[in-house]
């Protein structure tokens, strides 16, 4: 028998032993579940202590969900996210750019964007301009902005995805085109994973550090990267994967390596990328450096660090987009009169006169639509290849001037932009070489004439490639489109202030108070007249009237007008006369310098008025310089075409009531002609009205001539000449007079002053606006330089007096006139 026995124990199967093993599960069963409770919280609030603690912020993705949808709720509400659905563009910028660039940016082509529009800064960032703006929390303005970048991404995804087919992030420093940026994003499939940009591998010095893999790349950030909706949406789960695993300090090539990893996609391989995401990797952009070729593809352009070429480089887009509707409105034009005359109407307007023909600049139209008259008339044709020649110059041979550059250059790149418009369709490209020679010439009615001859490239990249070089003829106009002109209504228009500084010349006065008579006050303009007076500064002849009392009486007639009288001291001078006008006036009062040589007419106070604005813009007007009549060819005593000393008869038909009144000045008439009705030409100048002879003659008053004056004025190159470098007639504030530094009043007599000003003006942030004034005229009168003069003013005086003597053909004809030998063989 075996020692070794089962050990049998019966369980105690009484009552009291099924109780007590009962009591022990459940004690057993509730221990367990307070320690797996307990090992729970421990866990979970270990796991929070690591993350919290990890060099990824976790507090930036509760802030994100927190936050980010009642901060969309509060733009969308404020317009600030557009309702177009195409795109929205994030702009990462810091809070020392916030005020600075991220203004111009909003300013300029933020106004434009088709879609939505958000900048992201740092946390605590704020913007007195009221910007639409997102303060991350938790992130700050360290380089580089790997968190900004990815946060923005993951504020995208979060709150947008859903509303925007593109996603666009860019820096501060970039100009975006956003009507072409649409185009181009419209033409692609958004449903499909986009990655878009101008692809980067790195620099040399980084090749191989950046850990990219076979075949991958990423979208520079600089000149921005857009993503579709698609790419956001299988990238958005995974951005704090990426951000946790970042193998380089570059953000966007850690944004690439997130899209290339979990979207599967590179960023778009294409040449083309490189125009239409334009970086400067040579520094920083200048708006008028740009050449037209560059303008007219690119869509971004970087960097742009500076907000005032931001501004600038807005307006050159501007520039160009006003350039194209003025285009598209010249061939609107002329297809309307091109269906007019397929219909067989006879277009007339409504002042009887035909239609005018909008056929201004096309190829197909001849170069010789002008038809000149006279010889005088003829446009001459400039030749140029390395040089320019040109007849209508004293240098004939000389380089191209710069204006001349730019419009060659610019009227290629349309030639050649016109030439490839349908490249891609008909697999073959144009390419501009080089310009062997051409002609151009100026037609003030027409535009800019050219032919020239090309060296071009041709080149086929569909079937046969082939690159062939050829040489064409290009016959081009580049027209003038309609004039527009800034219409201001009467109301708005500032009161001008004339100030007319005087030395004697009493019947030139005279004259001056009889056209502002007539040009100002009876037309009711806005005007006040300042005259400063010389008493001392010559002696007056006897007979001659006391300006004094011509002013007096002048103010007697007009109480209600503003004149004014100051009488200075000294020996003349004009710019301390200047000087002492403008104070007479508050610092936003429109001041104009005028001599009292000049006649205006009626318009001369509403182009002061539109063409000088106060902090921006002087008015520098062209004037005309009547030459002397006594030198023009045809009569040697021919009354001053202009005068107010001997009033000009004007004659009436009896025969024809409806003739056209004539002057005898406008019909050659000499002096001789002027003593018949000498009597009654003074009897009508006592009482201002016009009054008719025995003959029939009737008589126009003073101030119907003084009106019309400017007006008669013949203003051709035999009867004057345009002061092109003369400035003292100027229209400015005077506000802008003080910021300039004034006038230089330590210089006497007249001269040099204007051109000091002119040229503290041009150095100034003041524009200059300067062109010829028809209406506003310089009589002739003789012109005696004092020996006074230092050597600069009396050079001036000696080349304005010498200028004003005659036309170069009146001068040439008196020549072989007077020397017949000596230009005979």
């Amino acid at each position: 028998m075996s020692i070794w026995q089962p050990l049998l124990i019966a369980p105690d199967l009484s009552k009291r032993g099924v109780g007590k093993l009962r009591r022990s599960q459940a004690a057993n069963l509730f221990s367990l579940m307070i320690g797996c409770l307990l090992g729970f919280l421990v866990t979970s609030q270990f796991l929070l202590w690591i993350r919290y603690n990890s060099s990824c912020d976790n507090g930036l993705w509760e802030v994100a969900r927190r936050t980010s949808r009642r901060l969309a709720q509060k733009l969308v509400s404020a317009d600030i996210i557009g309702e177009s659905g195409l795109l929205f563009t994030g702009v990462m910028t810091a809070q020392r750019y916030i005020d600075s660039r991220a203004v111009a940016i909003y300013d300029t082509w933020g106004q434009g964007a088709p879609g939505g529009l958000l900048f992201f800064s740092s946390d605590g960032t704020t913007s007195k301009h009221g910007l639409p703006l997102v303060a991350l929390r938790s992130v700050d303005d360290s380089y580089p902005p790997q968190k900004k970048s990815f946060m923005m991404l993951k504020y995208m995804y979060d709150n947008l995805l859903d509303k925007y087919d593109w996603f666009m992030r860019c820096d501060d420093d970039v100009y975006v085109h956003t009507e072409r940026l649409e185009l181009f994003l419209r033409s692609i499939n958004s449903t499909k994973a986009h990655f878009l940009g101008q692809a980067g591998l790195g620099n040399k010095a980084e090749h191989g550090q950046l850990n990219l893999g076979p075949n991958q790349n990423f979208c520079m950030g600089g000149p921005g990267m857009i993503m579709s909706r698609k790419t956001l949406s299988l990238i958005g789960p995974h951005i704090k994967y990426c951000l946790e695993h970042l193998y380089s300090t570059h953000e966007d090539v850690e944004v690439g390596r997130c899209v290339h990893k979990f979207a599967g996609i590179p960023c778009t391989w294409s040449y083309e990328m490189q125009s239409i995401f334009h970086n400067n990797f040579g520094g920083e952009i200048e708006a008028e450096a740009l050449s037209k070729n560059v303008l007219q593809k690119v869509i971004t352009l970087h960097p742009i660090k500076r907000p005032r070429q931001m501004y600038l480089m807005h307006r050159v887009f501007l520039r160009l987009k006003s350039a194209e509707l003025r285009h598209q409105l010249i061939e609107l034009e002329r297809d309307a009169r091109q269906m007019l005359y397929y219909q067989g109407d006879h277009c007339q307007l409504l002042d009887g006169d035909e239609c005018p023909s909008f056929d201004r600049s096309v190829l197909q139209h001849p170069l010789k639509q002008f038809k000149p008259v006279s010889l005088h008339d003829i446009q001459t044709w400039d030749f140029f290849s390395k040089n320019l020649y040109s007849p209508a110059s004293s240098n004939p041979r000389r380089r191209i001037e710069e204006f001349n550059e730019i419009a060659i250059n610019e009227v290629i790149s349309d030639l050649m932009a016109m030439i490839n418009r349908y490249s891609k369709q008909r697999g073959r490209v144009i390419d501009y070489r080089d310009v062997v020679y051409g002609y151009m010439r100026y037609t003030p009615t027409q535009g800019m004439d050219f032919v020239l001859d090309l060296l071009l490239s041709y080149r086929k990249f569909r079937g046969r490639r082939m690159s062939i070089p050829v040489r064409r003829h290009a016959y081009l106009r580049r027209s003038f489109a309609s004039p527009l002109v800034r219409l201001v209504e009467e109301n708005d228009l500032k009161k001008v202030h004339f100030i007319v500084p005087l030395a004697g010349r009493s019947e030139a006065f005279k004259r001056f108070l009889q056209t502002y008579e007539a040009n100002c006050v009876l037309q009711k303009h806005f005007t006040a007249l300042a005259v400063v007076y010389f008493q001392n500064s010559d002696a007056r002849p006897a007979d001659e009237e006391d300006p004094k009392l011509l002013l007096e009486a002048f103010r007697i007639k007009y109480k209600n007008h503003d004149v004014r009288l100051v009488e200075a001291s000294g020996q003349f001078s004009r710019a301390q006369a200047l000087e002492i006008g403008a104070k007479l006036f508050s610092l936003d009062a429109l001041l104009f310098f005028v001599d009292v040589d000049m006649i205006f007419d009626d318009g001369l106070v509403r182009r002061i008025a539109w063409n000088t604005q106060q902090g921006r813009s002087v008015y520098f007007p062209i004037v005309f310089s009547q030459y002397d009549p006594a030198q023009i060819a045809g009569s040697e005593k021919i009354v001053p075409t202009i005068s107010f000393s001997k009033k000009f008869p004007i004659y009436d038909n009896a025969s024809n009531k409806n003739s056209e009144t004539r002057s005898f000045v406008a019909s050659g008439q000499t002096e001789s002609a002027n003593n018949a009705v000498g009597q009654q030409t003074l009897r009508a100048s006592l009482n201002n009205s016009s009054t008719l002879t025995s003959d029939g003659i009737r008589l126009e008053s003073p101030l119907e001539l003084a009106a019309s004056a400017a007006k008669r004025a013949v203003t051709d190159d035999r009867h004057g000449y345009w002061r092109h470098f003369g400035f003292g007639i100027v229209g400015i504030y005077h506000s802008d007079l003080m910021l300039v530094g004034g006038l230089d009043t330590t210089i006497e007599g007249w001269g040099k002053e204007d051109v000091e000003l002119f040229d503290k003006i041009v150095a100034s942030n003041l524009t200059v606006f300067r062109a010829p004034d028809p209406g506003l005229i310089h009589v002739f009168h003789p012109i005696h330089c004092a020996l006074s003069l230092s050597k600069e003013q009396a050079e001036m005086c000696r080349g304005t007096k010498l200028a004003s003597t005659a036309s170069w053909d009146d001068l040439g004809a008196r020549v072989e006139r007077q020397f017949p030998d000596l230009l005979s063989d």
